[in-house]
């Protein structure tokens, strides 16, 4: 079989062998780049990812206000450019799978309908339901402002509501479980103070070093949505980090000596999490979670746990902590009427 190589091209084989592309040139952001080299998929991310407008796609699918003419549209705007290279390969994957599907068909004919029935396909999953709908209304809103269509099809459709409050949060007894059966001083140990001390996600916390460490604090900016924060280091991590080497490029690194990539540090995190014999429900982000649980039984405001997960609402926040301990937050709020009302008797008398 012919291998076809094309410049900046970078061929990653994960342990099942299946291969990943991406792009790397200095200078340059690292991108994921989706199907198989020569594909149209493929070569569209490779092209904008060059910094140049995606090459015209196959004939009659890119006529003139179709879906994919406004997905390149859409990917040559400024709005596009705006973007964090993480947040544009995770809406690319979302437009280029309806791409396929319904590239051809005309913009100015969607109807409410026509977006109920596509979110409804999708009931089963609420989560890749909504994702699409979010997706959707990023693209008819750019349709309506470039007068592909007069009006916006999805404004009053209903996102699907999820039982589901996302990821595990995991428990103190999960926490003490995978702490006890991984020392101090272990890979898989580092990780979990990183995830837990500094609240982040796990694609910034792969990505941390020394070099944003300063005077106790943890300068980093959230590849996100580019928050910058800056953490103070807790003593627990602390202890985890005097034993990693100052020279290291990052805190955790492969088998190899380099940084992990996306997919790598959750697969690797993964393998870990099962040796220590938790569920597999488990999952590296919902040490974010419970970083936020932690904050709010501390009794920290919303606005304090806001200022180090780095959300960009209270209603996030919200969301994130309702893991809690109701019974510790009860039982304070209690005791602090009871105070109250104590300081008001002696004032009487």
């Amino acid at each position: 079989m012919a291998v076809l190589k094309i410049k900046y091209v970078q061929t990653v084989h994960d342990r099942y062998g299946n291969a990943h592309y991406y792009f790397r040139r200095r200078g340059y952001p690292r991108v994921a780049l989706p199907g198989l080299p020569g594909t149209t998929e493929f070569m569209d991310a490779y092209q904008h990812a060059l910094g140049n407008a995606p090459r015209d796609i196959g004939a009659g699918l890119n006529a003139p206000g179709t879906f994919t003419a406004l997905a390149v549209a859409y990917y040559q705007s400024a709005e596009w450019r705006q973007l964090e290279p993480i947040t544009q390969n995770t809406y690319r994957n979302i437009i280029e799978k309806f791409r396929e599907r319904h590239g051809g068909k005309p913009v100015r004919k969607m109807e409410p309908r026509h977006v109920r029935a596509l979110i409804a396909e999708r009931a089963e999953t609420p989560a890749a339901a909504n994702a699409l709908l979010k997706m959707l209304r990023i693209l008819m809103r750019y349709a309506v402002e470039h007068d592909w269509i007069k009006a916006d099809p999805t404004r009053d459709v209903r996102r699907i509501r999820s039982k589901s409050d996302g990821f595990h949060t995991w428990t103190e007894s999960e926490i003490a479980r995978f702490e006890e059966f991984w020392p101090l001083g272990s890979k898989a140990r580092l990780a979990l103070a990183l995830l837990l001390y500094t609240g982040q996600r796990p694609g910034d916390v792969r990505q941390m070093g020394w070099y944003q460490i300063h005077d106790g604090v943890l300068e980093l900016r959230q590849s996100k949505t580019g928050t910058h924060l800056s953490i103070p280091v807790h003593a627990e991590l602390a202890r985890a980090l005097d034993l990693v080497p100052r020279l290291q490029q990052t805190f955790l690194v492969t088998g190899e000596g380099k940084p992990f990539s996306a997919g790598g540090f959750g697969n690797w995190f993964r393998d870990r999490r099962r040796e220590a014999g938790l569920p597999e429900k488990i999952s590296a982000h919902g040490l974010r979670k419970a970083s936020a649980r932690r904050l709010a039984e501390a009794g920290c405001t919303a606005h304090q746990i806001k200022a180090v997960g780095g959300w960009s609402t209270l209603k996030e926040v919200e969301r994130y902590t309702r893991a809690a301990n109701q019974v510790d937050l009860a039982r304070t709020a209690i005791a602090s009427i009871a105070v109250g009302n104590k300081v008001e008797e002696k004032e009487e008398v």
